[in-house]
């Protein structure tokens, strides 16, 4: 059982499919919705909501598994072949629906057996921060920033309730094995009677936003066996309660010590006594913590990991591997392991001594971005497309290609000798960046250079290193242009374009403007962040160290002026004023000018002959 729905609005969501563990949902930096076959390791599906950069997604549940009919096929079948006992009662249990919560207030519910959106819920005034299912009827519960849950009637995409549950925003959920309570937090967990939607039990003790809610038993809550664990933001320690009968269940009954908050929990319940439960903590750091422990009552001293596992890789100088996810097997060495990052996961089903306290698994990971689809088998054919349709090509946004209508009749298609195929070079050779025309009178045939055209040759330009085609790109001054390029970049190339410019002197400044406003947090999730862009680093440094300095050049400059005024009684003050702006300015650009060519000037004062001191202006 594993918290899929708590899940906090600054993290990641990365969730498996429950049961078999079949499928990986996440979602990346870039919004996407993201499903990964764990057995073929390869990408499932992909879903993009339409608005996935304004409203993010921030938490991911799946729902309760469907019993899906198998179909079968015989040869030589005939119509009116009656079917057997043995093949009717043939049913299988998939993952098919996933709820979405999203900073805009809204639930996005997908199928994954159709491979589309089933529905939209919009019913909160503030961003969704936990979505969590019934495991029997077909509700779906939802915390948001408005502080109010509400249950949700998929069978009618409707609000079957609503009500108030904190004061503060509702950041975590979780519904009781049997379905009848439900655990809301935000600083204060609350039990509520789904029945009656009244509170059953209030437990307090956290001094953060709780981020993860568990029941740990499936034992009913009047027979004094009722557990269940929260964890907080900031807080390295998982908290176990006890649900009693009297009511006397005000603190925390178990402690479990991590190294970090956690960040995704997975966990096997006991149902009696004599059953310990099974606990996979994935920490922010990047660890996962094992423990198994009888709950029986309370424990004085918090209880550290049975086991504790770290990922490497295989380098001469070896760093850590990110875990994102884990699943506990079937035995207590198994699991199924996701890391890496939330683009292009690794997942893999590992053994783990567990006998061992500190486990160090060593893999040699590849961080190909190409993500590889799976593709089935399908006839193709041909449209019929009118003379006034247009067909968009999948790519960059807004990236047009008008398809023109074919005749359904026998004519043969024209050669036409005079027109041949351009290459890149030739066209970047016709393209005048800096005279594009934008008056009326301006011919039609030479048409300007689209935001569309600049991403696409841009790319090129990265991925073939041409240094021509990224000159040409790179010589626009218009901030829109830029700004708009950079947002249609694809997030593969970004590093590599970053890197890229930062060995440029000429608008670097714009450009990295634009990167680092529009990709600031695909970049802060990359691990080596700080080696791959030494020489942006260096020269922030720069631009730092050399500011204190001229922010003095131009006192020293009208120091200077004035003494040199004094000595020649035709000059005014004001024209004294007049030189010592444009000395500062020309000053000003040399400076800008030496930063931004990673060689910074040490600009030296003349000095009077006969002293240390700034010339006095008579040697002059």
């Amino acid at each position: 059982m594993a918290t899929d729905g708590s899940r906090a609005s600054l993290q990641l969501p990365c969730v498996f499919s429950p049961k078999s563990r079949q499928y990986l949902a996440l979602c990346a930096q870039d919004g996407r919705l993201r499903i990964w076959n764990t057995d073929s390791k390869t990408l499932h599906q992909e879903y993009v909501p339409s608005a996935h950069l304004s409203a993010t997604c921030t938490c991911i549940a799946w729902g309760p598994c469907r019993t899906v009919k198998l179909r079968t096929t015989h040869m030589f079948e005939g119509p009116q072949r009656k079917k057997r006992k043995s093949e009717a009662g043939q049913v299988e249990e998939k993952a098919d629906l996933l709820a979405m919560g999203t900073a805009a207030g809204t639930v996005l519910i997908y199928s994954t057996a159709k491979g589309a959106l089933h529905c939209t819920l919009g019913g909160h005034s503030g961003g969704v921060n936990c979505v969590q299912w019934h495991p029997e009827d077909s509700l779906l519960y939802s915390g948001s920033d408005d502080t109010h849950i509400v249950e949700w009637d998929l069978q009618t995409g409707k609000k079957r309730s609503n009500w108030k549950a904190d004061r503060a925003a509702v950041t975590s959920l979780c519904v009781s094995p049997d379905g009848k309570l439900l655990l809301s937090a935000g600083r204060t967990i609350k039990m509520w009677d789904l029945d009656t939607k009244e509170v059953y039990r209030k437990f307090t003790g956290h001094s953060t936003a709780v981020t993860t809610l568990c029941f740990a038993t499936t034992r009913p809550p009047d027979s004094n066996g009722l557990y269940f664990l929260s964890g907080a933001e900031h807080d390295r320690l998982l908290s176990v309660w006890q649900v009693r009968e009297d009511g006397r269940d005000k603190n925390s009954v178990v402690s479990f010590t991590l190294t970090d908050e956690p960040q995704h929990v997975d966990l096997v319940p006991s149902n009696s006594k004599e059953e310990a439960v099974r606990l996979a903590v994935v920490c922010k750091d990047g660890q996962l913590h094992l423990f198994e422990h009888f709950l029986n009552g309370p424990c004085k001293k918090p209880l550290s990991p049975s086991c504790t596992v770290q990922m490497s890789d295989t380098k001469d100088s070896p760093a850590p591997i990110p875990l994102l996810a884990a699943a506990l097997g079937a035995d207590t060495r198994s699991a199924l392991l996701a890391y890496g990052n939330h683009l292009q996961p690794v997942m893999e089903r590992a053994e783990i001594n567990t006998a061992e306290r500190h486990v160090c698994l060593t893999r040699d990971i590849h961080t190909s971005l190409s993500l590889s689809m799976e593709t089935a088998v399908s006839k193709v054919k041909t449209p019929v497309v009118n003379a006034k349709s247009k067909v968009l090509v999948p790519g960059l946004p807004g990236h047009q290609a008008p398809i023109k209508g074919t005749s359904q009749g026998s004519e043969k298609r024209k050669k036409d000798t005079d027109t041949k195929e351009m290459s890149i070079e030739e066209r970047l050779g016709e393209i005048d960046l800096s005279t594009v025309s934008t008056e009326k009178g301006a011919l039609k045939g030479k048409a300007s250079l689209q935001t569309d055209n600049f991403a696409v040759l841009l790319v090129q330009g990265l991925e073939s290193k041409d240094a021509s085609i990224l000159n040409k790109v790179l010589q626009t001054r218009k901030d829109m242009v830029i700004n708009k390029t950079v947002a249609r970049l694809p997030l593969p190339v970004v590093l590599p374009f970053v890197e890229e410019v930062s060995q440029m002197a000429l608008l670097i400044v714009r450009w990295l403007k634009a990167v680092l406003v529009h990709h600031t947090s695909y970049l802060a999730s990359l691990p080596d962040l700080v080696t791959q862009l030494g020489v942006l680093y260096h020269m922030i440094e720069t631009r730092v160290k050399m500011f204190h300095k001229l922010t003095k050049l131009n006192g020293k400059l009208h120091l200077l002026m004035t003494q040199v005024a004094t000595s020649d009684s035709s000059t005014t003050v004001t024209d004294v004023d007049h030189t010592a702006k444009l000395v500062y300015e020309e000053g000003k650009c040399i400076f800008v000018t030496s930063l931004l060519m990673f060689r910074p000037v040490n600009l030296e004062f003349p000095s009077c002959p006969c002293s240390s001191e700034p010339s006095c202006g008579s040697h002059m």
